[in-house]
């Protein structure tokens, strides 16, 4: 199964993670929605809207950039009436989205906490429930409906939640929305799923954890490979944490050695909440 002629509407994908999913679906002749907020260039943050167009534009898909802040209603419901009005509906939506802000309590300001809060947990929720009337007509015309949340296995264990107790709330709230939505949609037909990566991945969000080692990083594109390996599978395999190596390696590819940023690297960093 392929994604050609499916429409994907991915936030966050002006850059990084998001954006390396969209180009893996438009190499397959994918419809992609470019939900981001990033419209002018920004020297410290690369990556807008409409560079991202024109990357996808350039794998073999069709691209409808549009400026959202997913905290905010109206917009979110406009993008997804003018995602409907361009490709006919939505097939799948990416939860990419994300804030991050690795600080204890006493160094979290509420500001940062709402920020994190509003786009990962709330940012998930609206999505999705501004999605799910187009997903219910995909899954009646027999298209494989999905959504897939780039967030964490749920574990409670105290080392996940003490040193930065906000941001792990934030991305549970994103797993938490798996675990409900998956049980909730499971009667439409509507696959619901996470997905999080096993090691630290190079993307611009590094910039807020000093002292990362970029070559003890693995590229976006392993998220994006097994993340097209979930969204061609039947949406009737729902409710899954899924790691990016392990969908992999299920379907036969081991040798991850193209997604290392340095070539030849073995000791990686391995990424937050996976035992």
């Amino acid at each position: 199964m392929t994604l050609k002629g499916k429409t994907l509407f991915i936030t966050g994908a002006s850059r990084g993670i998001g954006l390396a999913i969209a180009k893996r679906a438009a190499a397959d002749g994918a419809n992609i929605v470019i939900a981001a907020k990033t419209t002018e260039p920004n020297p410290k943050l690369p990556g807008t809207i409409y560079t991202a167009a024109t990357e996808i534009g350039a794998a073999g898909g069709q691209a409808l950039p549009l400026a959202v802040d997913i905290r905010e209603e109206g917009a979110v419901l406009a993008a997804v009436a003018k995602a409907v009005e361009t490709f006919g509906g939505v097939d799948i939506l990416v939860n990419n989205a994300s804030a991050i802000s690795l600080t204890d309590t006493e160094h979290t300001p509420m500001k940062r906490y709402d920020l994190m809060n509003g786009i990962n947990a709330r940012g998930t929720y609206l999505c999705t429930q501004a999605c799910l009337p187009e997903l219910k007509k995909a899954a009646a015309a027999g298209r494989n409906p999905q959504v897939l949340n780039l967030s964490p296995p749920l574990s409670m264990q105290q080392r996940w939640f003490a040193p930065h107790t906000a941001y792990t709330m934030a991305k549970y709230g994103m797993s938490l929305c798996t675990l409900g939505h998956a049980g909730e949609f499971r009667k439409y037909g509507i696959a619901v799923n996470s997905i999080w990566p096993r090691t630290v991945i190079a993307t611009a969000a590094l910039q807020m954890i000093p002292g990362v080692d970029l070559n003890r990083c693995r590229k976006a594109e392993i998220l994006a490979d097994a993340a097209h390996f979930i969204l061609t599978g039947p949406s009737s395999n729902s409710g899954n944490f899924y790691i990016d190596d392990e969908v992999l390696a299920a379907h036969g590819v081991t040798d991850l050695e193209k997604y290392s940023v340095k070539a030849g690297t073995k000791n990686f960093i391995p990424d937050f909440f996976v035992d």
